[in-house]
This record gives C-alpha cells, structure tokens and sequence, in this order.
C-alpha cells in the first residue's frame, strides 16, 4: 500500500585480505543452469551404488511388493527406495529413521539412492514395522551375497577391481565327501547370518523408540535450535553474539588501558582522570577479540570450561 524505499543488505565486515588475492568464483545463491545428474553424484566404486544394483537387480522384493493390495489412498514410497535406504543406512551404522530423514538431505549417498526424494521418519519406521519378515529375509540375501563376493562385513565395504593370485589351482574341485564335511559349519553361518539381519532391525526399533520417548512421537532431531531454525533469526543471534564478544574484548582493553595509566601517574606522582579515560577509550576502538572468544547463544554469561574429570563443559567459574 505504501512505497517503501529499498534498503541495501549490509555485507558482513571482517578483516581485510592480506594481499590483493584473487579467489575462485563462489556464489552461494548461483541457481544450476541444468538439472543435475544422479549418475554423477557418486564415484563408481561407491558403495550405494552397490547396494542400488543389489536392491533393484538382485534381491526378491516379491514379499514386499504383495503386502500392497488396497488400491485407494495415497501412493506411498516405492518400496525399492525405502529397502535401498534401510539397507545401506543400517550396514553403514545409522540406525535411526530420524537420522536416515536427516541424510536424505544432507548426505549425497543417501540422496543418491532416494533419487533425490525425502521421506519422512514416520514413512520410514512405518516401513520397516509393516515389512518387517520380510526386510529380516532381505537382509539376510544381502549378507550371503556379501559373503559369496569376500566382503567380510556388509558395513563399511571397500569394493576394489584389483585382482589378487590365490594360492589354489583352477582346476583344484572340492569333493562331494569335503562337503557333506563342511556342512556343519556353512550352517553355522547361516545361523549367524540370520542373528545378525535380525540384530540390525532390533537395533533400529529400539533406537526409533528411544528417539520417540526423548523427543515426541512427532518430534525431529534438528540441527539447529528453535531460535535459529530461520535465516534472520540466526543472522540476529549472531550478530548480537559477535556484538557482545567484542564489547567484552572493548571493556577487557579498556580496563587494562586504564589501569596502566593510573599506574604509569602514581610513579610520577600525578594525577589526570581524564587522561585515563582517554587511555582507557582508545585502547577500546582498537580492541579485536580473541579467536577463541565465546558466546553462547542460550546463556551469553557461561563458557566452555575444563572441570575436574578433565572434560569440557558450558559452565560458570564460580
């Protein structure tokens, strides 16, 4: 309704360069020119894309795939990507749907295999609840095929092209008799193949459910604090905080400054207040603080502090 004048956005002050340098070209607002391959994302020893050509071409999916009979509703994730995201976040440690969610945006493995999509960690735990036999099945096939390929562990897999001698003759076959002996042992693995398939989604429900008795059925394990989730916000708090860093940097100075001078009078036996003020003002235009100077966002009075355990806390020094 009323014409406002443009107000030009203020660029953050800091020191200036050393040198005349001239950097590489960074804008963080630079808008893509063309739509960004996925195939491009990863290298091609990466290990997700093992785990998309295992989901996608390998493992049966049939089980899964026949619990969806109701027609009507919302189309809900394609199986394919929610199995490609449990396998690849639960053999590589992350166990939590919340945290799966989170590197969904953040991780490019993650996105890579969720073809860029985000599900949530409601969809996610409802997923792994639903189909859970089945997934336990699946887990189980990932972890033959990582035995037959000579992974170790389906975890952290090193994938190599490198080819090594083994110490065996090509044409060296294995008896009937060695493996009717042998039959002991692969069945023992089997039965700790299966252990550990069930172990990983056991350890992803208990995680889920410890996450939803800390932070609400519907709460999100954030990054940022409430009073920072918006970018103005944050620009406030950290604004005020670098504010109060160097006021204190100022005062500090000016305290020092002012008590050199009465010192440096008391030796000559005078007495001028105003030049100690004087004293004290200049050295607080010129103070900067210190790298390691803090503020805390929530309680700008405490500071990380070493106690008697030897660990470093936000505390006060009382």
């Amino acid at each position: 309704m009323f014409e406002v004048e443009p107000v030009e956005k203020k660029r953050p002050q800091g020191r200036p360069a050393a040198v005349d340098k001239t950097f590489r070209a960074f804008d963080p607002h630079q808008v893509l020119l063309l739509p960004p391959s996925l195939d491009e994302w990863l290298p091609e020893d990466h290990l997700a894309r093992f785990v998309a050509d295992l989901v996608d071409e390998v493992l049966d999916l049939g089980p899964v795939l026949a619990d969806y009979t109701e027609k009507r509703g919302y189309p809900p994730y394609d199986p394919r990507l929610m199995v490609r995201l449990l396998i690849y976040g639960y053999t590589t440690g992350i166990r939590s749907s919340r945290a799966i969610e989170r590197k969904c945006a953040d991780d490019v493995a993650f996105r890579f295999l969720a073809a860029d999509q985000a599900p949530d960690f409601r969809s996610i735990a409802r997923f792994r609840r639903r189909h859970l036999h089945a997934l336990a099945d699946l887990f189980l096939q990932s972890l033959h095929l990582a035995q037959k390929l000579g992974m170790v562990r389906l975890g952290r897999v090193a994938l190599d092209g490198t080819k090594l001698e083994a110490s065996a003759s090509k044409h060296k076959a294995m008896s009937y008799g060695r493996l009717t002996d042998k039959e002991e042992r692969i069945e023992a693995e089997i039965a700790e193949l299966e252990a550990r398939a069930r172990a990983l989604l056991a350890e992803a429900e208990a995680t889920d459910t410890a996450e939803d008795q800390a932070l609400g059925a519907d709460g999100k394990d954030v990054d940022l604090p409430a009073e920072l989730d918006r970018r103005e916000k944050r620009l406030a708090k950290l604004q005020a905080a670098r504010a109060q860093i160097e006021a204190e940097a100022a005062d500090k100075a000016r305290a020092h400054a002012e008590d050199k001078e009465r010192r440096r009078q008391e030796r000559a036996r005078t007495a001028d207040e105003q030049a100690v003020t004087d004293a004290g003002e200049k050295a607080a235009a010129k103070a900067r603080p210190k790298p390691k100077a803090q503020s805390n966002f929530t309680d700008p009075d405490s500071r990380i502090m070493k106690n008697s355990d030897g660990a470093y806390i936000q505390a006060y020094n009382a």
